[in-house]
């Protein structure tokens, strides 16, 4: 399989070069690796003007399955996508406080969404403008998201939402939030429900509460809607699990190709502690690292043989399940690369904690979640098992 670019790809990766040097200066730079998981807390507002600063140039929207510049955004192709992705990671570039409405709220109104809704949020996601959040998970629904208790009532030509969602990523900086939610009191489990779009600034009608992490930052959040106004639906009234579900499956695609060059990055980290501390010599840790590195490259091969495919159920669920476990592996390997000077950061008596997490700490304490969150490993399992294997559905 050839995994090379073409020319006119090459001339792309020049382009994107060119803009990242000339743009990624100042408080930009100074966020460089700052903003990803683990670190969302860092430069909030550096970054949201960064957001703007990719919108001016055009480089927000590359995928979307639209007209070039029919909403501002300039259009890529699959590989130009991917090159775009790997000179953002090389040069590392704040983590994006606006992926969520780039890469899942707008492919789900290209998709699911009518005119109207797409002339409204298209053009201000393409300029950085606004920043969206995701409402589906709450306390008794998380893995079971078809036992959601949020509700919705029509009022006028919108409906008044009122429930709590859970674990939601950037809540505090997001302007809009797409939330599931019942609006058929009538039906059971994934029917009945609508994907509706909220806008946050709602005081008295939406609370957001940080969930302090036991790495000492606040990556998710609590929301609570009492009342909160929805003017849009996307798909019609009853349609959500059907726009929802079609969400979560653009969920995972050219940014998983991200993600593994910020995975690489990590691993250079750990090696390098390995180097330093001597841990390198030791014949079953230089073993394990060797295969974190060969796992890493397999990952990557795999993504990009995916990544075009039309309609492989289990392509999003088979990379989540190789991505998770590596990534937790990797978090022990940092810990276990520096023995018992691991557990232990330098004293800041001035401070409230005893002492600031160094990035390989976070990276393990944060690590500790990626078999649970954005679907536990279980349910992966099971999406693979019933949706690729035809296997008995499992009785819940």
């Amino acid at each position: 399989m050839d995994f090379g670019f073409g020319r006119a790809d090459e001339d792309f990766r020049a382009d994107a070069r060119e803009w990242l040097s000339g743009h990624l200066i100042g408080a930009y730079a100074e966020l460089a690796g700052a903003g990803g998981p683990g670190s969302e807390h860092l430069g909030a507002g550096v970054r949201r003007d960064w957001e703007r600063e990719l919108g001016s140039g055009g480089w927000i929207g590359l995928g979307w399955e639209c007209a070039e510049g029919a909403y501002g955004n300039r259009v890529g192709s699959l590989t130009q996508q991917v090159v775009w992705a790997e000179e953002y990671a090389r040069v590392r570039a704040p983590g994006r406080v606006g992926h969520i409405g780039e890469n899942l709220l707008a492919p789900t109104l290209i998709a699911a969404g009518d005119e109207a809704q797409r002339r409204r949020f298209l053009p201000a996601i393409a300029r950085g403008e606004e920043l969206w959040c995701q409402g589906y998970s709450e306390p008794e629904a998380g893995s079971d998201l078809a036992g959601l208790r949020t509700v919705a009532v029509r009022d006028g030509g919108g409906y008044r939402v009122s429930g709590q969602k859970i674990w939601t990523s950037l809540a505090g900086e997001a302007d809009w939030c797409f939330v599931l939610a019942r609006t058929d009191p009538g039906e059971r489990r994934h029917r009945g429900l609508s994907f509706l779009l909220v806008p946050m600034d709602q005081p008295g009608r939406i609370e957001v509460r940080p969930i302090r992490q036991m790495s000492g930052t606040a990556e998710f959040n609590e929301v609570f809607f009492d009342g909160a106004l929805a003017p849009h639906v996307v798909g019609g009234e009853g349609a959500g699990w059907r726009v929802a579900m079609g969400l979560l499956a653009r969920e995972r695609g050219v940014s998983t190709l991200v993600q593994q060059i910020g995975f690489a990055a990590e691993l250079a980290a750990v090696l390098a502690a390995a180097v330093r501390g001597g841990a390198v010599r030791d014949p079953v840790l230089r073993e394990q690292l060797v295969r974190q590195w060969a796992e890493l490259q397999v990952m990557r091969w795999n993504a990009l043989r995916t990544l075009g495919a039309a309609g492989d159920a289990g392509a999003p669920s088979v990379a989540k399940l190789l991505w998770g476990g590596w990534h937790q592996r990797l978090g022990e390997l940092a810990m276990r690369v520096r023995g018992a000077a691991a557990a232990l950061g330098p004293v800041d008596w001035s401070a409230r904690a005893p002492y600031e997490l160094d990035a390989l700490q976070r990276l393990f304490l944060f690590t500790r979640a990626d078999t649970l969150y954005g679907g536990s490993d279980e349910i992966q399992r099971n999406i693979i098992a019933e949706r690729v294997l035809g296997l008995p559905r499992l009785e819940r």
